[in-house]
Formats: C-alpha cells, structure tokens, sequence
C-alpha cells in the first residue's frame, strides 16, 4: 500500500495511519514500523515519527498466518443439543473462536473434538458459531451443527426475535429502575482496540436495563440488547457512568473485589427452533466469582 500525505496534519505516524487503516490497530501499526514493513521516504522511522507534507508512505502488506484448526479434549457446559443446534455454557476466559495468535484452547477447538458437524457458513475458523461472546463474558451462545440452523438462527439475530439477557454489577446505585441506551458504537477514534460511543461512523447500538437490587456504591442489573455491536453492553453501560465491575477496559473504578475481569454473565437464551420453530429458552446460573461478590454485597445491606 502506498499513501502520499498531501497535508500537513501535524500527527504520529501511527495515530495517522489507524486512521486511514481503521481495520488495523495502532498498536499492530507500531510493530509494522518497528519490523520495517512501513518506511517513510524509503527509510524506517519510529512510530512517534511526525508525517510531513509530501511524505511518501510505504506499506508492506505480509500474508496472514494461515491458522489449522486442531480439536482439543476440552470440558464445555453442553446445557442442550440436538441433531440442529447446541446452547453452551461458556466459562469466563474462554475466546469463542480461534484468531491469529490465539489459534487454540477456543471454544470451537473443543466443539470440534466433542461435536462431529459443525455449520460452515462462517467460514473455517468460526465453524457453527452464530453469535459470540466477549472472551471474560460468562453464560449462554447458540451454536448451529448444520447450515440450514445457521441460516433461521441468524435471520432471527438480524430481525430481534433472538432473546438475549444478561445480568451484569455495575459501578454506582442506579435508582432510575428501567431505562434504554440509544447510542451508536464504532471504533474509538484514538484506541482502535476499545469500542466506544461515536456518531461519525458509529453503527446503531441500543441497549435496555432494568435494576435487579440495589447494593451500597453498586447495581445489580438486567440488560437485554436490540442489537449486537462489539462490547455493547461494557461500552453502553461505561457511557451513562455506569460501568460494569472488573471491567478492565472500560473503568478506572477501585476494584475492591480483586476479579480480573467485567462481572458480566449472558443469563437467558431464547430463540425459535429452527426446524421446529418451537420456542426454547434456556437459563444459566451466575458463576461461583460473581456470586461470591453478590454475597458480599448483601451481607454490606443488612
């Protein structure tokens, strides 16, 4: 890729280009520069370096890593299956699917040793997934075993009828007992890993709440979602001052519970069978860390 800079525009190299490469990060644009594979003028420069007007960029585009997808004896809660489809349980650290630099230990490398079909419209390394969840996210996915499932289950994702809720603690007491977020979701424009609200090339997001229990300095919520951007929830709830306990992307808040991670769990699982069309929803309990902190909190109300 070649980009000549016709402008001054007073700014970082890799600040530059993760604008003008948005499905890149900045952060895998500064090790492209520390690697020599974007050269400015023909030489290599750091990834602090100013652009100037009339710098010639020179981009190395490399192959990616072609990625085998290996079945792996790996325990999963298998909540229901049945010739069409699967509903799993999944545990906290758990990555839904296999990527560069995480090519194993994903839930579909331990679909593909305890499941003999998997859909393939998603492509080879997302065999069967119809829907994700966030790697540290606990609680229930659908998974389709053929691509007829795949099809009805995510014409049911695209038209709402998909019932998705999760039950998520959140920093602060929320006294307003409903409410829904209506605000768009795009990349964020500095940090290209983080998500955030944004209106210029921000997609639709809308999320809805409802308080379960109010704990002193933290909110036991329900939230279900309309859409399904990337880290919706984490970013919605963040946006009205609310973040999500654990958090470790969206809050700065004092973590007094010591978890590593956002106490954020998908609860309830509903969607109409796809060749019975008979509806099915499923349930999951919290897992044993965010009880423990519930606990806690209740034990503070008394």
């Amino acid at each position: 890729m070649e980009i000549y800079v016709d402008k001054d525009y007073n700014e970082r190299i890799d600040y530059y280009l993760s604008k003008k490469i948005p499905d890149v990060s900045r952060s895998y644009i500064q090790k492209m520069i520390k690697k020599g594979l974007i050269l400015v003028n023909g030489k290599q420069v750091k990834p602090s370096y100013l652009i100037n007007k009339e710098d010639h960029i020179h981009i190395e585009i490399t192959k990616p890593e072609k990625l085998e997808l290996i079945p792996e004896d790996i325990p999963i809660d298998i909540i229901y299956e049945d010739r069409d489809l699967l509903v799993v349980n999944k545990p906290k650290g758990m990555v839904v699917h296999p990527a560069p630099g995480n090519p194993r230990g994903t839930l579909v490398n331990a679909l593909l040793y305890h499941v003999s079909n998997l859909s393939s419209i998603n492509g080879d390394l997302r065999p069967g997934i119809v829907h994700r969840l966030d790697k540290d996210t606990t609680g229930l996915l659908m998974v389709a075993k053929n691509d007829y499932s795949h099809m009805i289950l995510t014409k049911q994702l695209k038209k709402h009828k998909v019932k998705r809720i999760y039950t998520g603690l959140v920093h602060g007491e929320l006294f307003k007992k409903e409410g829904v977020i209506n605000a768009p979701i795009g990349r964020h424009p500095v940090n290209r890993k983080r998500m955030a609200v944004v209106n210029e090339n921000g997609k639709e997001a809308i999320t809805y709440y409802r308080v379960l229990n109010i704990f002193k300095g933290y909110t036991l919520v329900e939230v279900s979602l309309e859409t399904g951007r990337m880290h919706q929830i984490r970013v919605h709830m963040a946006y009205i001052n609310h973040p999500i306990v654990g958090d470790p992307i969206y809050t700065n808040r004092k973590n007094e519970f010591g978890i590593k991670s956002q106490l954020l769990h998908a609860s309830r699982l509903g969607f109409y069978h796809p060749r019975t069309n008979e509806y099915m929803e499923f349930e999951a309990k919290l897992p044993e860390e965010f009880n423990r902190v519930i606990q806690i909190l209740e034990k503070r109300n008394r």
